[in-house]
C-alpha cells in the first residue's frame, strides 16, 4: 500500500485477472491496381458489394487483382485493400497522332499545348523526339504526362505555341493515374489535381493549391477513369431554380417534333437581342414546361441550344429536346417556364438558411443545391443516375443546422460525398460568414462534366516498386493487424518473384505474424500445355525458402459477372480464402487442405489439373497442387509452406498454430513490463500462460508443453540485465500428409495375435 503522512483510510485495487487475449488470425491483406478508391490508403473490406463500391467493378485493367480479393471475401469478411498506382512518374510518355501536317507543326524541345473544350491552350509536356511522317507520328514528351481531352469526341487541335495541326490521338501511353476535374478545360497545373486520398486532399487545400485555377470547381474523389463519368450541377439562385421565357419583346414559342423556336419577328437590333437573352437564360439540361390547358402540358429537357438566326423576317433560336413531343406542332404560347434540370430532386427553391437569418442578414438569398450524377453510367451502371443531393446547404462558412452540425457546402460535400472534391468557389457566388455573406447573382445553374481522369498503368504493367509501395502500409504490425497476405496477380517475367519475395522478406518475415499466399506466373500454367511443372518448379526455386509464405499450382477459369466473360484468375486469394474457412469451422492449427475443408469456390476449370505423377513433383518442391477430382470438387490437395529445411514448420498448420501462440502470449506478456523480476512475476506469468496452452491441447492444435521461467532461466544476470525469460517448449499436432493401408491376408487357423505388427 501507498505511504500515507496523515491518518486516514486508503482503498486499492489490483488487478491480477490478466489472462492470455485471444487474437484474430482471419484478417486478410492485398495491395494492387484497382480503378476506383484511395491511393496510399489501407481501407477494411467485408464484402464483394462493398470491394465494388469502394474499389470499383472489374475490368481487364485489373480483373486478376479484384478477383482475387474478391475470391478471399467469399470465404472471409474481412480484407484491407491498398490501391497502387502511379502519380508521381517522370518517365517519358509516347503519344501515336493521325495528322496531315502535325510533323511540319511540332519541333524538338517545343512546349505542346492542346486546345481545350474552350480553345484555350494548356501546356501538356516537352517535345523530347518526334519520329515517323506527314500522315502518322509518334511524339514523345517529357514531362511525363499528356492528358488527351476529348469530350465526346478524340479531335483535337494541338498546337506547339505558334503554329495549330488538327490530329487525332490514336495511342497514349498511360503512364500516370489522373484525377478527373470539374472544369472548363483541364487545370493549367494539372498534377496538383491528382488527389490521392482525404489527408492528400486536406494538405493541398491547405497549401492553397487548388486556388492557381479557379475555374476547376470540384475534382473526383479519387483518381481514374471512372470519374470522367461524374457530372455536377450547382443551382445557388430562386431564378436559376425556376423563371419565365416571356413576350418581353414580341417573342413566340413553337414546338416542332423534338425542336422548341423562341421567335421575334422582324429582324432588328432590339429583337436579336430579345433572342439572345433568351440564349443566356437557357442551360443545357434545363426543363421546359410546355403547352396549355387546351392541349395538355409536357416538361422535356433540353438537350442543345442553337445560337442567334436571323432570316428576313424572323430572329430565333432551335431548342433541342431529348424528348419526342406528343404535342401538335401548330402549338405556339408567348412564354414558356424553364427549371433546374434536378428541380424534382430537392424540395424547395433557392432562399436564406435559417441560420444566416438568424444572423440578421435577411436579405441574403445563401442557400444552394449541388448534384452529384453518374452522367456516362460507369458507376451505376445506368447514364444519368443521381448518385448524390446536398439540398439547402449554405455559402455561409459558419452556418450551422438547428442540431449543430456544420451546413457550410464545402465542408458538407467533402465530409458526405462519396464522388466529389470541392476545389473551388463558382464566380458570383461567393462564400463568406454568415453575418456577411450575399446573394449569388448568377442568373443560371452550372451543369460540367468531369474531364481529365486516366486509368494509369493495368496490373500487367503497374511498375514493381509502384506495387511493393502498396504492400509496404502491411509492414508494421502495431499499426494493423493482418495474418494472410495474398500476392494477387502473378505479374510474369522476374516480376512474380520479385514480388513475393519482397513480401516475405520486408513484411512477413518481419512481422512473424502473418503467412503470404503466392501463385505462379500465369504463363506458367495458362496456354503452356506440357511445361507448366517444370516451369512452376523454376518459379519456386526463383523465390526465397520461407515458413511464412505458401505457393500453390495456379490459376482457376472463373466467370466475370461484371463484364459477362471468363477469365483466369490466380488461386492465391483462395487458399488465403480455405485458412480463413478452416479458422471459422475448426481452428488455426488445422490444415486447410483436403477434402474436408479444401474445396475451393467459384471454378468452372483448373487451368492446369496435375496427375499424380507431377503432384509428386510440384509437392517435392514445396507446390501444393490443387486438383479437380471428378465428383468430388476442386480441393487444395496440399499444406507445405515453402520452406525447404526438414522441419515441422514446413506445414501450414504448423506455422499458423506458431503464430497463433506467440500472437497471443506475446500480447498478454506485455503486461509483465516495467513489473520486478521475482518469484511471484514469474509464477503469475506461468498461471497465465498454462491454462491457455492446455486449452490449446484440448482443442488439439498440441501434443504436449512445458513452461519454464524460474530463477534456472532467469538468473541474477538476466535479472541485472533488466530482462524476463520465459521459454515455452510445444509438441505441435501434425497433418496426415501420407497414409499407408496394409491388408494382410492370413489362414484361417492363424490367431491374429501371432502376426500383428510383424509387417
Amino acid at each position: 500500500m501507498p505511504f500515507q503522512v496523515s491518518p486516514g483510510v486508503n482503498v486499492s485495487e489490483i488487478d491480477l485477472t490478466t489472462v492470455v487475449p485471444a487474437v484474430s488470425t482471419t484478417e486478410g491483406a492485398i495491395g494492387g491496381v484497382f480503378r476506383w478508391g484511395p491511393i496510399g490508403q489501407r481501407v477494411l473490406i467485408s464484402s464483394e458489394s462493398e470491394l465494388v463500391n469502394r474499389f470499383g467493378k472489374p475490368a481487364s485493367f485489373n480483373a486478376e487483382t479484384f478477383f482475387t480479393a474478391a475470391n478471399f471475401l467469399s470465404y472471409g469478411n474481412k480484407l484491407y485493400v491498398s490501391r497502387a498506382a502511379n502519380t508521381t512518374s517522370s518517365a517519358d510518355t509516347t503519344v501515336v497522332i493521325d495528322s496531315s501536317n502535325a510533323a511540319s507543326v511540332f519541333a524538338n524541345g517545343a512546349t505542346i499545348y492542346q486546345a481545350d473544350s474552350s480553345g484555350s491552350n494548356i501546356a501538356v509536356g516537352e517535345i523530347s523526339s518526334i519520329s515517323g511522317s506527314n500522315g502518322q507520328i509518334t511524339v514523345t514528351m517529357t514531362e511525363g504526362f499528356f492528358q488527351v481531352y476529348t469530350g465526346s469526341n478524340t479531335s483535337l487541335q494541338i498546337t506547339d505555341g505558334s503554329a495549330t495541326a488538327a490530329v487525332t490521338v490514336v495511342t497514349e501511353d498511360p503512364v500516370v493515374t489522373r484525377t478527373a476535374v470539374a472544369s472548363s478545360g483541364l487545370p493549367a497545373d494539372y498534377a496538383t489535381f491528382i488527389i490521392k486520398n482525404e489527408d492528400d486532399y486536406n494538405t493541398k487545400d491547405d497549401n492553397g493549391d487548388f486556388a492557381a485555377d479557379s475555374d476547376t470547381l470540384y475534382a473526383a474523389k479519387y483518381p481514374g477513369a471512372i470519374g470522367n463519368s461524374l457530372k455536377v450541377s450547382v443551382c445557388d439562385t430562386a431564378n436559376s431554380f425556376e423563371s419565365t421565357i416571356s413576350a418581353n419583346a414580341g417573342v413566340s414559342v413553337s414546338v416542332g417534333s423534338n425542336t422548341v423556336t423562341f421567335a421575334v419577328t422582324g429582324a432588328n437590333s432590339a429583337s436579336n437581342t430579345a433572342v439572345t437573352d433568351i440564349i443566356n437564360a437557357l442551360t443545357v439540361g434545363d426543363v421546359l414546361t410546355l403547352g396549355n390547358s387546351t392541349i395538355g402540358q409536357q416538361r422535356t429537357n433540353i438537350s442543345s441550344i442553337g445560337s442567334l438566326s436571323t432570316n428576313a423576317t424572323v430572329s430565333y433560336v432551335e431548342v433541342q429536346t431529348e424528348d419526342l413531343f406528343a404535342l401538335s406542332t401548330a402549338f405556339s404560347a408567348t412564354s414558356v417556364t424553364r427549371n433546374w434540370e434536378y428541380y424534382n430532386s430537392v424540395d424547395k427553391t433557392i432562399g436564406t438558411s435559417a441560420y444566416v437569418s438568424a444572423q440578421g442578414n435577411t436579405s441574403a438569398n445563401d442557400e444552394l443545391h449541388v448534384v452529384v450524377a453518374d452522367e456516362d453510367g460507369l458507376i451505376s451502371g445506368v447514364p444519368g443516375t443521381i448518385l448524390e443531393v446536398f439540398e439547402g446547404v449554405s455559402r455561409a462558412s459558419d452556418a450551422k443546422s438547428e442540431d449543430g452540425a456544420t451546413i457550410y457546402y464545402k465542408d458538407v460535400i467533402n465530409q458526405n460525398s462519396k464522388y466529389v472534391w470541392f476545389t473551388n468557389t463558382r464566380g458570383n457566388a461567393a462564400s463568406n460568414t454568415a453575418v456577411n455573406v450575399a446573394s449569388s447573382t448568377n442568373t443560371k445553374p452550372l451543369t460540367i462534366s468531369f474531364v481529365g481522369g486516366k486509368d494509369g498503368q493495368d496490373e500487367a504493367s503497374c511498375p514493381i516498386n509502384i506495387l511493393t509501395s502498396a504492400y509496404d502500409l502491411f509492414a508494421s504490425a502495431e499499426e494493423v493487424d493482418v495474418s494472410l497476405i495474398l500476392q494477387g496477380k502473378a505479374r510474369g517475367g522476374s516480376y512474380g518473384e520479385q514480388l513475393g519475395n519482397y513480401i516475405v522478406d520486408n513484411i512477413c518475415e518481419v512481422r512473424k505474424d502473418c503467412v503470404a499466399f503466392i501463385s505462379p506466373d500465369r504463363a506458367d500454367v495458362v496456354s503452356n500445355a506440357g511445361d507448366e511443372t517444370t516451369d512452376m518448379v523454376q518459379f519456386r526455386n526463383a523465390c526465397r525458402s520461407t515458413s511464412y509464405a505458401v505457393i500453390d499450382s495456379g490459376y482457376k477459369y472463373q466467370y466475370d459477372k461484371y463484364n459477362d466473360v471468363y477469365r483466369y484468375i490466380p488461386l492465391n486469394g483462395d487458399m488465403a480464402g480455405l485458412a480463413v474457412r478452416t479458422d471459422e469451422t475448426r481452428d488455426p492449427w488445422y490444415s486447410p487442405a483436403g477434402l474436408n475443408r479444401g474445396q475451393v469456390k467459384n471454378i468452372i476449370k483448373l487451368a492446369y489439373n496435375p496427375n499424380k505423377a507431377n503432384r509428386d513433383i510440384l509437392y517435392k518442391n514445396g507446390i501444393n497442387p490443387v486438383v479437380t477430382f471428378p465428383g468430388q470438387g476442386t480441393v487444395l490437395f496440399g499444406d507445405k509452406t515453402m520452406l525447404s529445411k526438414p522441419s515441422a514448420f514446413d506445414r501450414i498448420n504448423v506455422r499458423r498454430l506458431f503464430i497463433v501462440l506467440e500472437k497471443a502470449i506475446a500480447t498478454a506478456a506485455k503486461f509483465t513490463l516495467f513489473e520486478f523480476n521475482d518469484e511471484f512475476t514469474r509464477a503469475q506469468f506461468k498461471n497465465l500462460v498454462e491454462p491457455f496452452l492446455r486449452d490449446v491441447q484440448g482443442r488439439r492444435g498440441i501434443y504436449d508443453f512445458k513452461v519454464v521461467c524460474d530463477e534456472t532461466n532467469n538468473t541474477g544476470e538476466v535479472i541485472d540485465r533488466n530482462e524476463f525469460i520465459g521459454d515455452i517448449y510445444i509438441k505441435p499436432a501434425r497433418s496426415i500428409n501420407f497414409i499407408q493401408l496394409n491388408f494382410v491376408a492370413v489362414r484361417t487357423g492363424v490367431e491374429f495375435s501371432e502376426v500383428v505388427g510383424q509387417f
